[in-house]
C-alpha cells in the first residue's frame, strides 16, 4: 500500500526564521500556493489516496485541507504526528537562539541525537512517537500523512535504519513528500523527496528555524 508523508506548507514563522515547535502559525501566501499545488499533485496520482491523517496543528491541517477538499476526503488528526517540542526556543528567532543558547544550537545541528530542549523533547522521544504511529498504522488504504519537518525526517531515517544523527542529511521541504510502500512487515522508502509540483513556489528552507 502506498503511503505519502508530506511536510506542511510554508508558514509565516518559517519566513521569519522563528522556531515553531508546538506553537501555532498560519500558512504564508506562498504556503497557500503550495497547498494548492500539493492538491493538484494528489489529484493526478492514481490510484487516488483514500485517507488523510495530519498533525493537529493548524499548519498541517490547513495544508491537508487543500488536498481533502480537492479529493472530497476528510482530515483525521493524530497527536503522535506533532512536531518536536522545542521548549524554550518556541516563538524565538533562530539568530536569537544562536546568540543566547549557542552551545545547544550547535549540538542540535551537529549531533541532534544528543540535543535536549529545555521544557521540550529529545529526538529519541519523538522517534518513539513516530514508531508508535508507524507500527500501529493499518495499511488498508492509500494514505497521505501531513506532518512536520522533524517527523518527516525521522520517518525517512527509520525506513532506512539510519542513525538519528543523520537527521539533517535527508531532503525535506515545505509541501514536498516522501513515498513509502507499507505492509505488515514495515515501511519501505521508495522516494525521499517529491517536489516537482512546487515549481515556482519552492520555499527557502535554509533560512528557516529548523
Amino acid at each position: 500500500m502506498r503511503v505519502f508523508v508530506a511536510r506542511h506548507a510554508e508558514t509565516t514563522w518559517n519566513l521569519a526564521g522563528r522556531y515553531q515547535g508546538r506553537r501555532e502559525s498560519a500558512l504564508s501566501g506562498r504556503g497557500m500556493s503550495q497547498g494548492i499545488a500539493l492538491a493538484g499533485a494528489f489529484a493526478a496520482i492514481e490510484p487516488r489516496i483514500e485517507r488523510i491523517i495530519a498533525s493537529p496543528l493548524l499548519r498541517c491541517t490547513a495544508t491537508a485541507t487543500f488536498v481533502a477538499e480537492r479529493l472530497n476526503l476528510t482530515v483525521e488528526t493524530d497527536d503522535r504526528l506533532l512536531e518536536i517540542a522545542h521548549g524554550t526556543w518556541e516563538g524565538r528567532l533562530r539568530d536569537e537562539i544562536v546568540a543566547d543558547d549557542g552551545a545547544r544550537y550547535h549540538t542540535w545541528k551537529e549531533r541532534p541525537a544528543a540535543a535536549a530542549f529545555e521544557n521540550g523533547e529529545t529526538l529519541v522521544q519523538v522517534q518513539a512517537r513516530w514508531r508508535a504511529f508507524a507500527t500501529t498504522f493499518e495499511p488498508s488504504h492509500q494514505t497521505l500523512i501531513v506532518t512536520h519537518d522533524v517527523l518527516a525526517r525521522l520517518a525517512i531515517l527509520e525506513a532506512q535504519q539510519r542513525p538519528l544523527d543523520d537527521l539533517w542529511r535527508v531532503r525535506v521541504e515545505n509541501a514536498g513528500f516522501a513515498i513509502y510502500d507499507v505492509d505488515r512487515d514495515g515501511w519501505t522508502l521508495l522516494e525521499e523527496s517529491v517536489s516537482a509540483h512546487l515549481a515556482g513556489v519552492h520555499a527557502a528552507t535554509e533560512t528557516q528555524a529548523l
